[in-house]
């Protein structure tokens, strides 16, 4: 169901953003950064009321939620509810309007052309800082031991150290949550790999393998990536695959290339973003590093209730987040 939320002024924002077209500036294929979204002329700022955001399920992204929903609360007096769920299902309910926000978006062009560009029913709200880099990657005991397994072209010699009882006579390629959009299965094809993808069902379940991998000198090989706390503790090593081109992973059943670099961003209903809510200006402020995502993230992952990881980093970093209120 979607939350209630004040709709004081929300009209008159829908009427006047044609208005303002301009002032929406969508990140380019490209990646250059869009300046924030700006509520259309006439629209007086709205007490903020209810604000409700997607929860993907990954401990960054867990990072960024706990922080701005933090704030939120103690600084904007919001009321904050939490939908968590898949990717897609947030894309959806974005754009019904039960979800105000999506806090840390990985590409995505497809569902940006349907919900921001054909229908207009969202709109990009300014990158978060991050720098996304999905990969594959193996324990570092297996690139010292088998320095050449780090190219994609040696691994089919290795096959034989990857096979599991789930993988049978294929070697093993571990992904995580299976609703994580991934090209794995396909780059295995298209480069001619005997691999056979399992997922772990989870984050949490891939970081305990790739740990256990590198404790217990298990062969491992999988799908993971950055910004992630735990590639502080381990330093997993990426396995170089062909190099990316843009294009190159337009279709993803003959895509053979590397992952893109991401610059991660936020996506919002495009009537809360015009509403003149202070959480929207929040969140389309809202702008921090890898490193401080980690901070947070890693806090998280060893049991410390939300609120107070976000506390104990805000408190560290007041110079920073003063900046993301609005004015």
């Amino acid at each position: 169901m979607p939350s209630a939320r004040p709709t004081t002024g929300r009209k008159a924002a829908l009427v006047a953003t044609s208005l303002v077209t301009a002032a929406l500036l969508s990140l380019s294929a490209c990646g250059s950064p869009a300046p924030a979204v700006v509520a259309a002329p006439g629209v007086k700022p709205v007490d903020c009321g209810d604000v409700t955001l997607a929860e993907n399920p990954w401990v960054g992204y867990a990072a960024n939620l706990a922080v701005i929903s933090y704030l939120a609360r103690t600084e904007l007096g919001c009321k904050v509810d939490v939908k968590s769920e898949a990717e897609a299902d947030s894309w959806q309910h974005l754009a019904d309007g039960s979800v105000d926000a999506i806090l840390e978006n990985w590409g995505h062009d497809d569902l940006k052309k349907k919900y921001v560009d054909d229908e207009k029913v969202a709109v990009e709200a300014g990158l978060t800082g991050n720098k996304g880099q999905i990969g594959w990657y193996v324990p570092p005991w297996m690139a010292d031991e088998y320095p050449d397994i780090t190219n994609w072209r040696n691994l089919g010699k290795y096959t034989d150290l990857f096979r599991t009882a789930k993988s049978g006579s294929q070697g093993q390629f571990l992904d995580g949550d299976p609703s994580y959009v991934t090209n794995d299965k396909a780059l295995i094809k298209n480069l001619d790999l005997d691999f056979k993808v399992v997922y772990t069902g989870s984050e949490d379940a891939l970081i305990q393998a790739f740990r256990d991998a590198e404790k217990n000198h298990k062969p491992m090989i999988g799908y993971f990536y950055e910004p992630q706390w735990l590639l502080s503790e381990v330093d997993l090593v990426n396995i170089k695959l062909p190099a990316y081109s843009p294009g190159c992973d337009a279709d993803p059943e003959t895509v053979r290339c590397d992952y893109q670099p991401y610059d991660l961003d936020k996506i919002e209903n495009r009537e809360f973003a015009y509403s003149g809510s202070p959480a929207a200006a929040l969140i389309q402020r809202f702008s921090w590093s890898n490193e401080a995502q980690n901070e947070v993230a890693r806090d998280l992952n060893a049991g410390m209730d939300p609120d107070q990881a976000a506390k104990k980093w805000l408190d560290a970093h007041e110079e920073i987040w003063h900046s993301w209120l609005p004015s």
